[in-house]
């Protein structure tokens, strides 16, 4: 019986799961996870390097020597677009300014795909700004 009742649970679940996505697949809601991730030309390294070669780091913040990271979340739309591009954790108004510039000036991304349909799809980057 109790076996009996915990495959029943899974399977209610299971179904559950697959209605809530193919819902929020109809309403062209944001995922945050999909079966093929977005990717930045050049994968990881091209992201790293594009953002090495873009930031610059605000004189005002120099001059009083404000250090951390910046996170920045952004969708990056069915058509590889980067939107809705927001500050989530803040260091300093000058350095999350400059995060956002870079991040809202970033190319086209391969977008995500779920059930082989590209969609909209959350991500988050942190851009370490950080004096030798």
């Amino acid at each position: 019986m109790k076996r009996t009742f915990v495959i029943l649970m899974l399977f209610c679940v299971s179904v559950f799961s697959v209605n809530a996505q193919e819902e929020q697949e109809k309403k062209g809601d944001v995922f945050m996870v999909v079966e093929e991730m977005p990717e930045y030309p050049g994968g990881i390294e091209g992201l790293k390097n594009y953002i090495q070669k873009n930031v610059q780091y605000p004189e005002q913040a120099k001059k009083n020597k404000v250090e951390g990271k910046v996170f920045v979340s952004f969708v990056i739309d069915n058509k590889g677009n980067v939107t809705d591009a927001k500050v989530v954790r803040a260091v300093n108004p000058e350095l999350d300014k400059e995060a956002l510039r870079v991040v809202k000036g970033m190319k086209k991304w391969t977008p995500g795909k779920q059930k082989g349909k590209t969609v909209k799809v959350q991500y988050t980057i942190p851009i370490q700004f950080a004096l030798s």
